[in-house]
């Protein structure tokens, strides 16, 4: 199992500097990570930095809290695109969700998939706001919408991924879609164990530490 590949190499700490982004891509050069995660805003500079290589820049649209307009989010992906974006991982509307607006949230993927043309899509769910029927919901719609992957969390909310939410979700998409589990996982044991329950990617900033 080549470990490297699972892990998407993240700094979204709107804090992160220039010379933490550059690192973040020469570990990924060395490690030969699957792809850097960074806000938008770093697209250009990583894609930069990284064009020589296999190595996927993706980014995160509509983050963290996944409550901005749909166009809005369709403007960010198409403009993450333009400066070099392979990968996008979008964050759904939490709330409509939650409320039963399903039309809502499925229309917005749909069109941030339209949006992506042949780009991989992500569509993070925050696991930890929701139940397991919203989880089961919210990975049928995903799906629904032909998004690639589904993905646990930002990051940035109560709790990360965690190995039942990935077996349940593993149970919804089963070989139609993929999985990406991100979200305080801190040890090499906790990657593979989400790795063993469906996770086909990792969203870690301690990609280096947990392929050790």
């Amino acid at each position: 199992m080549e470990l490297n590949k699972y892990i998407d190499h993240t700094l979204l700490k709107p804090e992160a500097s220039a010379r933490q982004i550059k690192q973040l891509c020469l570990q990924a050069r060395e490690n030969d990570f699957a792809a850097v995660c960074i806000n938008p805003t770093w697209v250009k500079f990583c894609h930069d930095l990284l064009k020589d290589t296999t190595i996927k820049i993706c980014t995160v649209i509509g983050f963290p809290l996944g409550a901005n307009t749909c166009s809005t989010k369709v403007y960010e992906t198409k403009d993450a695109i333009e400066n070099g974006a392979d990968e996008i991982d979008m964050v759904i509307n939490i709330g409509a969700l939650k409320e039963g607006n399903y039309d809502l949230v499925y229309n917005e993927i749909k069109e941030v998939r339209e949006a992506c043309q042949t780009r991989v899509l992500k569509v993070i769910i925050e696991t930890c706001l929701l139940s397991e029927d919203e989880i089961i919901k919210a990975c049928q719609l995903a799906l629904q919408a032909k998004a690639d992957f589904v993905k646990t969390s930002t990051g940035f909310s109560t709790a990360g991924a965690k190995v039942s939410d990935v077996k349940l979700m593993k149970s919804v998409v089963e070989d139609k879609m993929l999985i990406k589990a991100s979200g305080g996982i801190s040890s090499h044991e906790e990657m593979l164990a989400l790795i063993a329950a469906g996770a086909n990617r990792i969203g870690t900033s301690r990609g280096v530490d947990l392929i050790k």
